[in-house]
């Protein structure tokens, strides 16, 4: 269970709010500069996420400060507890790592603060932090523990093999995994991603969250992958994984995933590679509530880097209450509208209130941060209740984006 925070601690933690809002940033860039001197607790994490102007320490900074403002409301909390619980499972973190993060989070409070982190402080922020490790490491016990129980479930890194590699459109392309024991594969939650360990020569183990673009079959897995100009994963993938070759695969994890009944409307609106959680959730619709009312919405730059689209409007042909929009922001001049593409443009405010049921419908968004930000925030001034909007982002939450 985890352990009790005193009054003096939580009176303590709330008063250094205003210093970790000046500080905040400073102090998770040092706290992640003292964990990754250590190789066996660096090579838990995604590397691209940290480092110069990467988003991970400001994530963190703005995740220590809401804990800060919110440790005597911790229900408030609740939704980014179960964010890096999941995030944390897919990265096989385990109790024994939450020393190591102690160390570096109050060494680095320390370090920044300087004279100012008092013993009184210093004591405030151990107990605030083993409070919450607890909270965590209970959660992820039991999330380790229904994974492992499920039907083809599995804890820790599983062997897989590239049964196939399809091309998607000229920077996409798809990768179905099959267990390597011929066992069968936990069914995911629509939505959800898996955690790939990649052995890349001359690199230490590099570690990629990749959502499933396939509905749950309990045999395979499909991810998606763009192939990004400076992205080792996205490179090695693309250019040397062929069909054949074996990954280590963590389970299926993840906080968002399809969860609407199907008497309730749904828009599936995404940008880029976005789609890939849309197209698992548009398959799962397809077969088990295919009268349910569905809009799917994705916008790509043009056509030449629209992913997935016959196969999109493959699916609606089974949904008789399903409507496919496809956005292209700079149609090419060939490109005719209602065939390669049906709006010019972006997902924006005037359509979102024009084409959805916004009284109504369910909202799953997936896709870079400045479209999860403009569509999110269009909904929510178009009156949608924050509890019908859901939505995915890959890596960490930005300050602008969590608010």
């Amino acid at each position: 269970m985890p352990r009790q925070l005193s009054d003096a601690a939580i009176a303590v933690v709330k008063a250094t709010a205003p210093a970790l809002a000046v500080h905040g940033l400073a102090i998770t860039r040092e706290m992640y500069a003292n964990m990754f001197r250590n190789p066996a607790i660096r090579d838990l994490f995604n590397q691209s996420h940290h480092g110069g102007e990467a988003s991970q320490p400001k994530a963190l900074a703005a995740a220590v400060l809401a804990y800060a403002r919110n440790i005597d409301n911790l229900p408030a909390l609740a939704g980014a507890v179960e964010r890096i619980a999941q995030k944390h499972v897919g990265m096989q973190i385990l109790p024994e790592h939450y020393p190591h993060v102690a160390e570096a989070l109050l060494g680095a409070i320390r370090t920044v603060l300087g004279e100012a982190a008092t013993p009184e402080i210093m004591q405030a922020w151990g107990e605030a932090y083993w409070f919450l490790a607890d909270v965590l490491i209970e959660r992820e016990r039991a999330i380790y523990g229904e994974i492992a129980a499920a039907e083809g479930g599995w804890n820790g890194w599983r062997e897989f093999v590239v049964t196939e590699v399809r091309p998607e459109s000229s920077i996409v392309r798809s990768f179905i995994l099959t267990p390597a024991d011929d066992g069968p594969a936990a069914r995911h939650r629509p939505g959800q991603y898996l955690t790939l360990w990649l052995d890349i020569p001359g690199q230490p183990p590099v570690k990629r969250n990749y959502s499933v673009s396939s509905a749950p079959d309990g045999r395979t897995y499909r991810i998606t992958v763009k192939r990004e100009p400076h992205g080792l994963a996205s490179r090695w993938l693309h250019d040397r994984v062929k069909t054949g070759d074996r990954l280590k695969v963590g389970a299926p994890a993840g906080e968002f995933w399809f969860r609407s009944p199907p008497e309730r409307p749904v828009a599936l609106l995404s940008g880029g590679v976005g789609l890939t959680p849309m197209v698992a959730m548009l398959e799962h619709i397809a077969a088990a509530s295919p009268q349910q009312r569905v809009l799917f919405a994705h916008g790509a730059f043009d056509g030449s880097v629209q992913a997935m689209g016959r196969h999109v409007r493959e699916l609606m042909e089974k949904l008789p209450n399903g409507r496919a929009t496809f956005f292209h922001e700079a149609p090419s001049p060939a490109a005719v509208r209602g065939v390669d593409y049906d709006e010019a443009g972006v997902i924006a405010a005037d359509w979102l209130r024009r084409a959805t049921p916004l009284a109504e419908a369910d909202y799953y968004v997936c896709g870079p941060r400045p479209m999860l930000r403009d569509v999110v925030a269009a909904l929510a001034a178009a009156g949608v209740p924050a509890a019908r909007i859901h939505y995915e982002f890959f890596g960490p939450a930005d300050e602008a984006l969590a608010a």
